[in-house]
């Protein structure tokens, strides 16, 4: 039996074919067939649903995650993480990175052996994202400074194999690599992102020295641009080849920035996350990250120190808010929400809605306001399926 919906503004992510007005599309467990009404004849097995001009996108693809409704990846429990990634695909997230933090080398361990036992059972976790320990206590953010050391390759081959050779994707301050050419050719090789995050690294050292051709979550935790030196910031937005994270929930980030942001790096190269931790989806109160308290109030989750730590941003909420912020067609947000991720990271079967890809699509109501289903591999998810805790 297959799924149909039917009079639906299909926004695909694929340049050949980018919006389809008045479609439908067919799937199981991968896309069997979509194209305008006028093409769609009914099959036997067929269960059709019209939906009205709704608006059909790829599930979106967030590399950068800690914790969610309760949960963290550095609790290193199979069983939470589950939960965790149950909820963001209440959110349209169909494929998700749990992200470690700075934390013991015994702590990271565990988390690794977590992820790799939850990614048997569950399809959306596509990849790990370790950010940190390699870290610069200059621009710790929230990162515990006890823990941070210098790059290892040595540590990096060890929490590889323990995640099921998982790791996809490594935030760190490249200037605190004793031998920085070794880690880095040790990541190409080994198809891990390197991404230069929580750095104090100069414009010119990583002109002449750094491979990473990314950023994490730009603008936050890292030297910024400064009409005397560019920074991490300034090296972001002047090199065309590096793509940036973005935090967009209106606090990391204030709107005017972003659109400068997307103005100066384009769709191409911007992807959308949440950076989100333990608190999401909880409401106001107190939390913790990284054994540090943390207090949510107004959408906001913030250390004693008043810093910023993590978000409770809703991705569905991101995609809305680049589009509100920055004037953006649905096209451009669907870039930064899906396709740049799968390519950025070789996720074959993800990132754009065509034929033989996972059936990975969110359903929103015709204003974008609502996010009111999501489609996992075929597997059927609404705002409702997020857990309480």
């Amino acid at each position: 039996m297959s799924k149909v919906l039917t009079h639906a503004t299909i926004y695909t992510g694929d340049a050949t074919n980018p919006v389809i007005k008045d479609g439908y599309i067919r799937f199981n467990k991968t896309i069997q067939a979509l194209g305008p009404m006028a093409e769609f004849t009914p099959q036997a097995g067929d269960e059709v649903e019209p939906v009205n001009q709704k608006i059909i996108v790829p599930g979106f693809i967030d590399v950068h995650t800690h914790g969610a409704y309760g949960f963290d990846t550095m609790d290193g429990n199979p069983d939470e993480i589950l939960k965790m990634v149950q909820g963001q695909l209440s959110e349209g997230i169909t494929s998700v990175f749990p992200t470690t933090m700075t934390q013991s080398i015994e702590n990271i361990d565990q988390a690794m052996v977590a992820i790799n036992e939850a990614a048997k059972t569950e399809p959306a976790i596509m990849g790990v994202h370790l950010e940190g320990p390699f870290v610069n206590p200059h621009y710790k953010g929230a990162q515990p400074e006890q823990y941070m050391i210098a790059p290892s390759v040595e540590l990096v081959q060890k929490w590889h194999e323990l995640s099921g050779n998982r790791v996809r994707l490594i935030t760190y301050a490249p200037e605190r690599a004793e031998n920085l050419a070794e880690f880095e050719d040790y990541l190409l090789q080994n198809n891990i992102v390197g991404s230069i995050g929580h750095s104090d690294a100069t414009r010119d050292f990583l002109t002449k020295d750094v491979k990473a051709k990314r950023v994490t979550h730009l603008y936050n935790a890292q030297r910024p641009m400064h009409h005397r030196e560019a920074g991490v910031t300034g090296h972001a937005m002047l090199e065309a080849s590096v793509n940036g994270e973005l935090i967009v929930d209106g606090f990391h980030v204030v709107p005017d920035m972003v659109k400068l942001a997307l103005q100066v790096k384009t769709a191409e190269h911007l992807e959308l996350i949440t950076d989100s931790m333990r608190a999401k989806g909880l409401g106001d109160g107190e939390s913790e990250l990284g054994g540090q308290k943390v207090w949510v109030k107004d959408k906001q989750a913030r250390l004693e120190n008043g810093a910023l730590a993590g978000s409770v941003l809703e991705f569905d909420d991101a995609f809305r808010n680049m589009i509100a912020f920055t004037g953006a067609g649905t096209e451009e947000a669907v870039q930064m929400a899906s396709v740049n991720q799968a390519r950025e990271f070789d996720l074959k079967q993800k990132g754009t809605l065509t034929v033989g890809k996972d059936a990975d699509l969110n359903v929103f109501s015709s204003n974008l306001d609502q996010l009111e289903a999501t489609y996992s591999v075929g597997r059927h998810f609404s705002k409702s399926d997020a857990p309480t805790k």
